[in-house]
């Protein structure tokens, strides 16, 4: 896989998957602009790490949340690499708690990160390559709580729901200007944003129980990234790449236990 010569974004890359997949797309040929909001010198670590494969890094601090703030990310990352081939939304929030106990004001901010920041960058990235006349690869960061229920996760839940049906939307829009639209769905992936619910206590002994035994590694990820973005993956638009261990499969039933039902 290579993407050499190309220009990529990539929203909350500081931690997690978002920085796997700046330092994937690196490592493919990439020069990579690095948003966060905050984490700064996480931030910098990973452009560090893209300076280190030999690419440019450009890190651009901002709220997804906010469209003018994106729109100039763009505008800021074209500025300084001349053009942007890909771009991968990845910034995500989430808090969990029932729905008919949540904080109103949390229960927002994840659908204003989750679901418009994922938009802002959508509607954004695509007027620039519009602009450019050129063909284009847009990753959206989606998850199986699109169509898993996962309780205590409303928010979340209908936020990834709606992004799905936004990229297909967006593949069958574009398709005729050469710009791609897919999507990845991480399965239980050891990140920051896991560690901020649970133990590692609690993660371990949750992820025995999987049907690989494991979580995921964002790098796991990164490397999926790079295969929707790769030209070689040229007649794949509207998809969805899932990488998760098997955690969608009826796991539940895998050792011997009834199906429920």
């Amino acid at each position: 896989m290579t993407l050499t010569g190309k220009n990529a974004l990539v929203t909350g890359a500081s931690r997690g998957i978002g920085r796997a997949a700046a330092i994937a797309l690196a490592e493919a040929g990439a020069n990579v602009a690095i948003n966060f909001r905050s984490h700064p010198d996480e931030a910098e670590e990973v452009a560090e790490q893209v300076r280190k494969a030999g690419r440019e890094a450009l890190l651009l601090q901002g709220d997804v949340a906010d469209a003018d703030a994106v729109e100039k990310m763009v505008a800021d990352a074209v500025s300084q690499f001349g053009s942007l081939d890909i771009a991968v939304s990845n910034a995500a929030y989430s808090d969990r708690e029932p729905f008919y106990e949540a904080d109103m004001e949390g229960f927002r901010r994840t659908i204003d990160v989750t679901m418009w920041g994922a938009f802002h960058l959508l509607r954004a990235a695509t007027r620039e390559m519009l602009r450019a006349e050129k063909p284009g690869s847009i990753v959206i960061v989606s998850s199986p709580h699109a169509y898993i229920p996962v309780p205590r996760s409303m928010a979340y839940n209908m936020s990834k729901a709606a992004i799905d049906q936004m990229s297909r939307t967006a593949a069958i829009e574009l398709a005729e200007h050469r710009i791609r639209v897919n999507m990845v769905h991480p399965g239980w992936i050891d990140t920051p944003g896991e560690r901020k619910f649970a133990s590692e206590e609690t993660l371990k002994s949750a992820a025995s129980k999987l049907p690989w035994g494991r979580l995921g590694q964002p790098e796991e990820i990164g490397r999926g990234i790079v295969f929707l973005c790769d030209p070689a993956s040229d007649y794949m638009t509207g998809s969805s790449l899932l990488i998760d261990g098997g955690i969608t499969l009826p796991w539940w039933a895998s050792r011997g236990s009834a199906a429920p039902g």
